[in-house]
């Protein structure tokens, strides 16, 4: 949702969207709605008992009439009290409720944006969206909406109230009341400015926190721990300076409205004070009560302004939050085609795709992986091997051209079928800071604990796994930390193993590892490939003289296709790169 609207005080077109989340919980809206209503009249009727007690109970001297609305004060504090407790409470839950509705479609909505999405945004600011910024919208419910409306019906009533008690001392009142009303609607336009830059700045603080947490070992590994210091005290200073911005205009506005209550309080006593004196026309209990009324009304009206801050905070944060939920970056799944197994037969037809309009990664890629073939994809970095891989999960779609499995058009497969028949393997394994088990799984019950242990054995796993305290209830910690490159290979192989995929990837799977490593995970692959469709992805060699067919690539080219023997039998770009690790590994 675009906020191009910034300096309105107020988004009506938004609040609706906001409130649509509320329609479950119809009832326990209304009982808020109501609860704020009640308080408005039980918040009037105090003051007017109060002039009842002075005037017949005091200046009266009669005893049973000032017991009497004594015990009647009494009763009205305690049904207000009553009544406040489940207005917090009911609002509170009411805004909880629909947080909670909103963070579970964000989520959702976010775990089916393509990977372009996340690449082009940052992580700190997706968090930032979905756990502060949701939080922030709870506030609309418990400080804002419902606060706003208990203190406009307070003020009606008190204003009613008021000239049906002295049309004389309500007019009184009413010469400061625009002024007050005035620097409360600039008020608001100034906070919602400036709530826009404290969002912003939290965004970009929270995301250059998260990024450098994250990858502090690079930080420290190139001695930049100064320089990015530095670059935070900016980002924490600019932070800083957003939220001094409110704090002007709340230290401004505040002492303007009790000033201007003070000042209507000394018209009153003044003015009041000469009809007692005078003429009598007025009763001490009428200008006690008038105090406590005036008091009444502006102490709302500061409050409004200051539950407005936390509206408007609120509204900001709605708005940021419906930007991602309005963003249309999701992959099509218009496929119905739903297989419990695939037989593996592979097609690119004429293959074009680019990631940058204008700057194509594969120019028109045509091959063909039979069912049961291991077909090894080779070639510089940037050469487009990866985007192939990216293109058979439908992590993107293609410019042009066609992808078919078993003689099906990619897109008529239903996505999710489509990917639990594919399982990859990624050079930077992924862990989530759990259990070995549950990292294998992914928390799929109908993988059982003795189906992951008899895998690991057939695919030389286990022993490795045994090692480890807990063995397969061992924590990995974030980003399993706790592992080597090597091992996190091993249980990215496993995890793939397990799902039993008609599809298997290996995308770099073998770089960055030891020797011992190493020869496991050859182990495991000729284990994991053994009957099924692989593409493999490699950079060592070595590693894929095995494979049925070889596809060698080059700047989004197919330059060369044949096994190991027949590009070694001919003087190209395979032969010369194969000869150039040949030596290097000799030299090392």
């Amino acid at each position: 949702m675009k906020s191009n609207n910034t300096g309105n005080a107020f988004d009506f077109k938004l609040f609706k969207r906001l409130l649509a989340y509320t329609n479950p919980y119809k009832k326990t809206f209304y009982f808020v709605a109501f609860a704020a209503i009640a308080l408005s009249g039980l918040g009037v009727l105090r003051p007017y008992l109060l002039k009842l007690t002075i005037d017949q109970g005091v200046i009266g001297q009669s005893s049973e009439d000032l017991i009497f609305f004594v015990v009647l004060m009494l009763g009205t504090l305690i049904m207000e009290v009553l009544v406040q407790f489940s207005f917090i409470f009911y609002a509170n839950w009411l805004g909880q409720e629909v947080i909670r509705d909103i963070r579970v479609k964000l989520f959702r909505h976010m775990m089916n944006f393509k990977k372009q999405y996340f690449d082009n945004s940052s992580v700190g600011r997706l968090v930032t969206r979905a756990v502060s910024d949701i939080e922030t919208i709870a506030s609309i419910f418990s400080q804002g909406l419902f606060m706003i409306i208990s203190d406009l019906m307070k003020m009606l009533v008190v204003l009613i109230f008021m000239f049906w008690q002295s049309w004389q001392l309500t007019l009184l009142v009413l010469l400061v009341l625009p002024f007050i009303i005035y620097a409360t609607r600039v008020f608001q336009k100034k906070m919602k400015l400036a709530f826009e830059e404290v969002r912003t700045q939290v965004s970009n603080l929270n995301s250059y926190v998260q990024e450098h947490i994250t990858g502090m070992k690079i930080v420290q590994i190139f001695n930049r721990e100064k320089e990015e210091f530095k670059n935070f005290k900016n980002i924490n200073e600019k932070h800083k300076k957003a939220w001094i911005k409110t704090v002007w205009y709340n230290a401004i506005f505040f002492p303007i409205a009790e000033m201007s209550t003070s000042i209507t309080i000394g018209l009153i006593v003044w003015f009041g004070g000469l009809r007692v004196v005078e003429s009598g026309a007025l009763s001490l209990g009428i200008i006690v009560m008038f105090i406590e009324l005036t008091q009444m009304l502006f102490r709302p009206l500061r409050q409004i302004a200051d539950k407005f801050n936390a509206l408007q905070m609120g509204m900001v944060a709605a708005n940021r939050v419906f930007g991602i939920l309005d963003t249309d970056s999701k992959i099509e799944n218009e496929g119905e085609f739903v297989t419990e197994k695939l037989e593996g037969h592979i097609q690119f037809e004429n293959v074009r795709f680019n990631y940058i309009p204008d700057e194509e990664i594969l120019k028109g890629i045509s091959f063909e992986v039979k069912p049961g073939e291991t077909v090894a994809i080779v070639g510089a970095t940037g050469a487009g091997k990866s985007t192939v891989i990216n293109l058979l999960s439908r992590f993107y779609d293609i410019k042009s051209g066609n992808i078919y499995i078993d003689g099906r058009d990619l897109k008529s497969y239903e996505l999710t079928s489509l990917r639990s028949q594919i399982a990859v393997v990624l050079q930077d394994v992924f862990l989530f800071a759990d259990s070995i088990l549950n990292n294998i799984t992914l928390n799929k019950l109908k993988i059982s604990e003795d189906e992951v242990v008899e895998a690991a054995k057939e695919i030389g796993v286990h022993k490795f796994i045994s090692t480890l305290p807990n063995n397969y209830h061992y924590n990995v910690k974030e980003r399993g930390a706790m592992l080597s490159s090597g091992q996190r290979q091993l249980i990215a192989f496993l995890r793939a193993y397990v799902s039993n995929p008609s599809i298997l990837v290996l995308d770099e799977a073998t770089s960055s590892v030891d020797s011992y490593s190493e020869q496991l995970i050859q182990e495991a692959t000729e284990k994991l490939t053994k009957g099924r469709t692989s593409i493999v992805i490699a950079h060592r060699l070595a590693t894929i003289k095995n494979a049925d067919k070889i596809i060698v690539m080059d700047q989004g080219e197919i330059k060369e296709t044949g096994t190991h023997s027949e590009l070694l039998d001919f003087d190209g770009y395979y032969r010369n790169l194969y000869e150039a690790q040949f030596q290097q590994e000799k030299v090392q």
